[in-house]
């Protein structure tokens, strides 16, 4: 990748997410500290109640493409909570969003707890951390390389 944009390429450098607002209201996602924060912050479109126990698909109103602002590598995203969601017994649910992903992206909700739950509209609902996509090819085999830790599992490792 270039160092610099010559107007016929994309330019990735120094910008590692491209973000589409879909609709009025929507907010570009935010790092308060860019190079220290793990992840992007990502809002709300609309108001939501959550009843107790149940999952609610939270539009943000944006679509969005990230990419490794050295490489111009496609990056996933995985969606997690937010520790002042978490606080309140909302947890993200489900969260993974692929690399050539480009739909509105939507935040599965659950809220944990035995009231309701008011989402505001623009309100920090999750984040976004980016991630190297590492998946290739899938081989049959009908052996495995051996391992110390081999098929010993859950608790194996002591408590």
């Amino acid at each position: 990748m270039r160092a610099c944009c010559d107007g016929l390429r994309r330019c990735y450098h120094r910008h590692m997410l491209r973000v589409k607002l879909l609709e009025d209201g929507a907010r570009l996602p935010e790092v308060a500290h860019a190079g220290e924060d793990l992840g992007y912050d990502v809002f709300a479109l609309d108001g939501v109640v959550l009843r107790p126990r149940a999952t609610v698909r939270v539009r943000t109103g944006i679509a969005v493409e990230a990419r490794d602002p050295q490489t111009g590598e496609a990056l996933g995203l995985l969606v997690r909570d937010r520790s002042s969601m978490a606080a309140r017994g909302v947890a993200t649910t489900g969260g993974v969003i692929d690399a050539g992903y480009r739909g509105e992206i939507l935040v599965l909700m659950t809220n944990l707890g035995d009231g309701a739950v008011v989402l505001q509209a623009g309100e920090k609902i999750a984040q976004m951390i980016p991630v190297p996509v590492r998946t290739g090819l899938v081989q049959e085999v009908e052996s495995l390389e051996e391992s110390a830790r081999a098929a010993k599992g859950f608790g194996s490792s002591g408590r």
